[in-house]
């Protein structure tokens, strides 16, 4: 049975079989997740959720990131989470699209501070928490993505799960089950990217695993085998599902550490083409550029393929607004992505001279550029792996320099310096309450 198996080698495994390097990737993960969230945790869409949830919760067992409130750990995941992913700007496992921090993070700073748990529990309820929804993105990709799914919200919950089964000390049949009760509430559909809607799932995602674990560890009940049954999640929502990916040589290859951090507010997708044309404002002034022609892999444009996107969420699904953006702005971090931003006159005239085409045989993270002017000149551009990529990773000082420009308007220099330090060295910390209480 895969289920079972799954959870024996989630029991089984320490901290210390764990490599140092993946240790240190996971807590880079966890900064630039705390960063995201609370660059965010004031926009519109927080504001909603959490007047909601408190409206309909009276417990305060769990910090709002980056805000005064408390509310029930339930809640204060579903908002976290959700806050995490408004930007667009969390982490991604490159092979599956997938976002692993946004639904496990928050179930490990939740549980982390009602019960006062040992960060060593946490970071390794973290990082095993992200390499089961990893591991079991990888068996129904790509027909399950393909099909419209959001995996990061599908696949997420059974990593929220596994964290909080971790956490909070279930035994194997309990694991198994939590699992099953997660499984059950997996949901997240494509069709909703753009809106409010997308960075809700994986809060979601996170309050659902949570939920189950909650459940079972109260004594509730659900199928054992969640994974491999005929009516099971690999059957059913993936018609080509690979379930030998998800035990395949467990501690001895990481998925986690192919999570690759985001230099930009947007999909990763768009990346190699915002670097491809911040590289062209060399050749060129915006007044001289006739177009810029962008061949791309086809889920660029299946994925940002928005011509006229009227506000900053949608500006972030369109691979016209966000080139036309980098090029006249040199970047495309939150800021570019505005509402008001998306409405610029100027970047509106100048989306109609972004062209992209598709060319199944370009890899994702590569995209070949081609800028012609009025004069008649061209420039091209080859970007191979962009920005961010794991060939191309952002450093330490960048990530640390990304949490800056996320906390800024909230935290002073002395508590952002505070909160990397403390970051990075997780596992020693005495409490997860050194961490928050700077925040």
């Amino acid at each position: 049975m895969i289920t079972k198996q799954l959870v024996q080698h989630v029991l089984k495994t320490s901290l210390e079989d764990m490599p140092e390097d993946l240790v240190t990737h996971a807590k880079k993960s966890l900064l630039n997740w705390l960063g995201v969230t609370i660059g965010a945790i004031h926009h519109e869409t927080t504001n909603i959720l959490l007047k909601v949830t408190n409206d309909i919760s009276s417990a305060s067992h769990a910090t709002i990131l980056g805000r005064k409130e408390k509310s029930d750990i339930l809640s204060a995941v579903l908002v976290n989470g959700t806050a995490s992913h408004i930007f667009d700007f969390d982490d991604t496992h490159l092979d599956t699209i997938h976002h692993p921090s946004g639904p496990v993070a928050p179930v490990v700073f939740a549980l982390g501070e009602k019960h006062q748990v040992d960060p060593k529990v946490l970071l390794r309820a973290f990082i095993l928490g992200c390499e089961v929804e990893l591991r079991i993105s990888n068996s129904v990709y790509p027909a399950h993505y393909q099909n419209g799914f959001h995996i990061t919200a599908s696949a997420g919950v059974f990593g929220a799960a596994t964290a909080a089964g971790i956490i909070l000390d279930l035994n194997e049949e309990e694991m198994a089950m939590s699992l099953g009760l997660a499984g059950t509430q997996s949901f997240g559909l494509r069709e909703t990217f753009g809106t409010m809607t997308k960075p809700f799932h994986p809060g979601k995602a996170a309050q659902n695993g949570l939920l189950a674990t909650l459940l079972v560890k109260n004594g509730f009940t659900s199928s054992e085998q969640i994974l491999e049954a005929k009516s099971g999640f690999l059957n059913v929502y993936s018609t080509k599902s690979k379930s030998e990916k998800i035990l395949k040589d467990w501690g001895d290859v990481w998925e986690f550490n192919k999570n690759a951090f985001k230099p930009y507010a947007c999909g990763i997708v768009l990346h190699p083409s915002i670097d491809a044309c911040i590289a062209l404002t060399e050749y060129a002034t915006p007044l001289e550029v006739a177009e810029i022609e962008l061949t791309v892999h086809p889920y660029v444009l299946e994925l940002t393929g928005k011509e006229n996107p009227i506000t900053g969420l949608e500006g972030k699904f369109s691979i016209y607004y966000t080139c036309a953006v980098a090029f006249l702005d040199n970047d495309a971090s939150e800021y570019q992505y505005q509402d008001e931003k998306v409405n610029n006159q100027e970047i509106i005239a100048f989306q109609k001279k972004i062209k992209p085409k598709t060319d199944e045989n370009m890899a994702k993270d590569k995209v070949f550029a081609v800028l012609q002017t009025y004069s008649g000149k061209k420039h091209e551009v080859l970007i191979e792996h962009a920005t961010g990529s794991l060939e191309n990773p952002m450093t330490q000082k960048q990530i640390n320099q990304k949490f800056k420009n996320l906390c800024n308007y909230l935290l002073d220099k002395n508590q952002m310096n505070n909160v990397i330090e403390k970051m990075m060295h997780f596992e020693e910390l005495d409490s997860i309450e050194e961490i928050l209480k700077q925040i």
